[in-house]
């Protein structure tokens, strides 16, 4: 199997696995605060990457991967409390699909300047994509979200880069050893939010679905790290940031919950985009 190819599989196979870890996220959040869901999900993902890390006999990657892994950890629980944060005060409609695309469009900026221009095929591919990740992740709601809202939506949107961008240049052939590097870093942030927030540390078996989220999250970061080993970052980031379709498509199968024509198009949208 050609190596792109295989590369693409991965990807799409980590947008399935983010988009159910969204799902039960937000299932979740429905038990306890965002950030006690945060601490018990990097909980439970820390304990699964050590584990897999364990089984594959994995080595500890050089200490310039490990410094990338550490600040994408940093990176992406940072990104993860500012999205909580804004989502408090401005408007979902506005701030998650801002936030969304940020956190899309910077990889694919960077892999050009990293790996030169990608074919005028997938470029479109990646701009059909963004376009349906803005649809699927917005609601119907026009009122104008709060200015604090909006600046702390682009702030999580650079968050979420900074991870794809920091774990998508580690050494390749490592995968799990820095992950459990990243999300030791996350557990540590997801824990000092929970303080900072004065909230008590949930107990380990308070919300079982915020463990399991903790354990699709790492899934899907397993398969970009292995996306991004076989095809360009461009490709792997926009593939793995399709999870919000299957979060929409997930809610609508599991909660019976209304999905809006918006994003419906957004769903066609980003399947075109695949293609």
């Amino acid at each position: 199997m050609p190596q792109s190819l295989l590369g693409i599989i991965y990807g799409l196979l980590s947008a399935l696995v983010w988009g159910g870890g969204d799902f039960a996220g937000g299932y979740a959040s429905r038990k306890q605060s965002q950030y006690q869901v945060l601490a018990l999900s990097a909980f439970s993902g820390l304990i699964f990457m050590v584990l897999t890390a364990l089984v594959f006999h994995e080595s500890l990657p050089s200490t310039r991967s490990m410094i990338f892994a550490a600040l994408g950890g940093l990176s992406g629980a940072l990104g993860m409390a500012a999205f909580y944060r804004s989502l408090a005060i401005g408007n979902a409609a506005i701030v998650a699909p801002t936030a969304s695309v940020i956190g899309t469009a910077l990889p694919v900026m960077f892999s050009t300047f990293q790996e030169g221009l990608p074919s005028q095929l997938k470029l479109a591919g990646f701009i059909l994509a963004i376009f349906g990740i803005w649809l699927v992740s917005a609601g119907e709601t026009d009122h104008p979200s709060g200015k604090d809202g909006f600046s702390l939506s682009i702030l999580a949107g650079i968050g979420f880069a900074g991870w794809l961008i920091l774990l998508g240049n580690v050494e390749p052939g490592k995968v799990f050893s820095p992950l459990v590097i990243s999300r030791s870093v996350a557990l540590v942030a997801g824990v000092s939010l929970v303080y900072l927030n004065r909230q008590s540390i949930p107990g380990l078996f308070s919300n079982p679905i915020a463990l399991i989220c903790g354990v699709l999250d790492v899934g899907g970061n397993i398969f970009y790290v292995l996306a991004r080993q076989h095809t360009r970052m461009d490709v792997a980031a926009v593939l793995s940031s399709l999870g919000p379709a299957v979060t929409v498509i997930i809610s609508t199968i599991v909660l019976k919950e209304a999905v809006t024509r918006r994003q419906w198009i957004g769903v066609a949208t980003c399947l075109a985009a695949v293609g």
